[in-house]
């Protein structure tokens, strides 16, 4: 079975902010895939399927952002699932807006969320697709991740959680050097 993660805050408050760019990817992949995410279990809505052979299961932890690894653990350990069927979405303030970058280990990079799964786990070595949400610096970050995307933003972030479910199904199906290889490169122009 795969496991894919998309971080983010639960409840209509943080719906349309920029920390949820992982929930979104993950509702994108369920209507993609007509799952509903309306499972409680692993302190999260999970939906699960069969898709082209694979069993895959969707979470979204409940659990607030900067606990979300506790869901991720509860899951991986309930299934006894290698790290390699894990795949995390995560937002990334270091991107361009709707840049991705998705990669089969590393650091939290700053990412409370990312660190939270790297803490539970006691491993980097799980796959993670970062979405930009674009840059700001200093004290403003925490408004930065918790403000909705603007009017002019929704074109490029729509397009980019598009993108970032096709990576899903490309790391899916074909492995994350595949999915490194196909869309860790910015989107070409139309």
């Amino acid at each position: 079975m795969k496991l894919v993660v998309g971080l983010g805050n639960p409840g209509a408050g943080y719906a349309n902010t920029r920390h949820n760019v992982g929930f979104r990817v993950i509702d994108e992949l369920a209507r993609r895939w007509g799952l509903q995410i309306t499972q409680r279990r692993f302190e999260a809505a999970t939906g699960s399927g069969e898709i082209r052979g694979l069993r895959v299961m969707l979470l979204k932890p409940q659990t607030f952002m900067n606990l979300s690894g506790r869901s991720v653990r509860e899951a991986t350990a309930f299934h006894k699932l290698p790290v390699g069927d894990l795949l995390v979405v995560v937002d990334d303030m270091a991107l361009p807006l709707g840049r991705l970058r998705i990669r089969q280990a590393g650091s939290a990079g700053g990412h409370n969320g990312l660190a939270s799964v790297i803490a539970e786990l006691g491993t980097e070595e799980f796959a993670r697709l970062r979405i930009g949400i674009g840059a700001v610096g200093g004290e403003r970050m925490v408004q930065h991740v918790l403000s909705p995307f603007l009017p002019a933003e929704q074109p490029v972030l729509e397009r980019a959680v598009v993108r970032a479910a096709d990576a899903v199904e490309c790391w899916a199906a074909e492995g994350c050097q595949a999915a490194m290889n196909a869309f860790n490169r910015p989107e070409e122009p139309d």
